[in-house]
């Protein structure tokens, strides 16, 4: 019982560092990377639909991005799209559409630095919500009197450990963030 409480913790803080990692990827840095045009919908026939679902995003180097869409009408589409997203991006298009991402002034850097303390501050309440959580479900067990308070005691402070190793983690997935957000 207290083993299915501490992998069903394990899990659902996995599953929060796994957003953690999704916020990140859509912090734009002064890297091209396809992720960045994920949250981008482009009309296609009546419905807006992902970007990744009507063309294929590459890296060209470092600072450009190779958007090719499947089909060759709707290269204006993908265009505008891009170009209405609130990336600030300016798409230049040919048979192929090509992004080239501006650098990052200082002041950019310093506002998608906030944007990712405040992503891992909502992770850190996360893991300690579902830290709550857990501990609420054993102190109702020993309220049932399916375990011992002893048992309580060492599940609770199991708990605690796996909260503190995932919170340990948050941290550091913060600061590889910001040494990239940082680097010139």
């Amino acid at each position: 019982m207290l083993n299915d409480l501490k992998k069903d913790c394990e899990v659902r803080m996995q599953k929060t560092l796994d957003a953690l990692e999704q916020a990140f990827a859509r912090v734009r840095t002064g890297r091209a990377h396809p992720s960045m045009l994920k949250d981008v919908m482009v009309p296609y026939y009546g419905a807006d639909t992902p970007l990744m679902q009507v063309a294929n995003v590459n890296v060209e180097d470092a600072r450009t991005l190779l958007v090719q869409p499947y089909e060759r009408n709707m290269v204006g589409a993908v265009d505008k799209a891009i170009r209405n997203s609130d990336l600030g991006l300016n798409p230049v298009t040919t048979d192929v559409i090509r992004v080239p991402l501006p650098a990052l002034t200082e002041q950019t850097r310093r506002d998608m630095q906030k944007l990712a303390r405040n992503e891992t501050e909502g992770s850190r309440v996360a893991l300690r919500n579902i830290r709550r959580d857990v501990l609420a479900d054993i102190k109702e067990l020993l309220k049932e009197k399916e375990i011992s308070e002893d048992d309580e005691r060492r599940a609770s402070d199991d708990i605690q450990k796996i909260t503190d190793r995932f919170v340990a983690e948050a941290d550091r997935m913060l600061a590889a963030k910001e040494a990239e957000l940082m680097q010139v």
